[in-house]
């Protein structure tokens, strides 16, 4: 090869380079932005899923807590009315809770929910019998208590499944 030719296929060389550059920096730099939107909108979803975890927990605790509470006071004789609306807003918190939750949380967490859920309103549903006297047969405030224990385990295997599907081991 001549000296010549050697010279012109350098400065082609030289020359596509130049012109193809600018275009491979383009794809690269796209390429880059598309995995950083992927990976904001992971973390997105992550501090959404987190943020109605959280949610839920915390109303399905409080839920939890006041029915057994009332359950306490009714058998004592001491249910207030103000107890009875603290009741019902932690009925309604909870409620909204979960419907957010619907639209963003794994459905094992849901299927966990939807368990848990059905000892909290059947528990719900038996102390506004017992406190308006309308208990059905054998229902009382001491059963109730019995049966809303059943709640407990079902609480704790719920936030065990959002832990898990937050990636918090231990």
């Amino acid at each position: 090869m001549s000296a010549v030719i050697a010279a012109m296929l350098t400065a082609v060389v030289g020359v596509l380079g130049t012109l193809f550059a600018p275009l491979v920096t383009h794809r690269v730099t796209a390429r880059q932005r598309a995995e950083e939107g992927r990976a904001e909108e992971a973390r997105r979803r992550f501090e959404e899923r987190r943020a109605a975890y959280t949610a839920m927990n915390r109303a399905s605790g409080q839920f939890h807590t006041l029915l057994k509470d009332a359950l306490h006071r009714i058998r004592d004789g001491v249910y207030t009315d103000q107890e009875r609306a603290q009741l019902e807003e932690a009925r309604l918190d909870h409620r909204d809770r979960y419907a957010e939750a619907q639209m963003i949380v794994r459905e094992a967490v849901l299927d966990a929910s939807r368990s848990l859920n059905k000892v909290l309103s059947a528990s719900d549903a038996a102390v506004k019998r017992i406190d308006r006297g309308r208990a059905r047969d054998g229902e009382n405030a001491r059963q109730a208590l019995l049966d809303l224990k059943e709640a407990e385990s079902r609480l704790s295997a719920m936030r065990r499944l959002m832990r898990e599907d937050l990636g918090v081991t231990d």
